[in-house]
């Protein structure tokens, strides 16, 4: 890997950038800290004046995929409105989008084994992009009685794990593995025939 250098000061930024590389192409725990700041053109002791470990620099590098992820996921809901259900299928391709566009973040985020309560502000951002999910299932739910309503939050963890696993199994998988069908018709399909069943879309739709 290149020596990247950092400017105006910013080693901080370098490191994650270094670090967002590595876990690209080695994993979230196949690069040392040593690599990192060798990555970023500096000694490794310069790292702990920003970071108190790898851990805590994956933190960091999840909390910048976490806003992103955030912000395209609103940009997403609100692109697709005034209609609920466009909304909510915009939110499940966004989140495909994102796990191509940012391989680093994405394995940062959802498979470094960092708790999303590991700091405040990385619970507080994650809480906002599910509560996305969660608005558009609220949306999605009006016509029905309040008492014969699905929860919100269980609707939106459903379509979570239905995106993750789409993004796990048939977007960054191995060749072996490839789906038939381009992952954005699997999820959009499953999204449908979920949101169905629950009565949440009328069968035509």
């Amino acid at each position: 890997m290149a020596k990247r250098g950092y400017h105006h000061g910013n080693l901080r930024q370098a490191l994650v950038d270094a670090a967002l590389e590595l876990i690209e192409t080695k994993g979230p725990t196949g690069f040392t800290l040593s690599e990192a700041a060798k990555a970023a053109g500096v000694t490794p002791a310069a790292v702990y004046r920003h970071f108190q470990g790898r851990e805590d620099l994956i933190s960091e590098a999840a909390l910048q995929g976490y806003e992103i992820f955030a912000d395209l996921m609103e940009y997403a809901f609100a692109k697709g409105q005034p209609s609920a259900l466009a909304s909510f299928e915009a939110t499940g391709r966004a989140y495909l989008a994102f796990a191509r566009k940012y391989p680093g973040h994405y394995v940062a985020m959802f498979e470094s084994g960092i708790s999303i309560n590991a700091k405040p502000e990385l619970a507080l951002v994650a809480t906002r992009a599910l509560g996305v999910l969660e608005r558009a299932s609220v949306d999605l739910s009006k016509h029905i009685a309040p008492e014969k309503r699905p929860p919100a939050q269980m609707v939106s963890a459903h379509i979570w794990a239905m995106c993750h696993g789409v993004v796990e199994l048939f977007a960054r998988a191995s060749p072996g593995t490839k789906s038939p069908f381009p992952p954005e018709d699997l999820l959009e399909t499953g999204i449908g025939i979920y949101l169905r069943g629950l009565g949440l879309v009328p069968p035509d739709k």
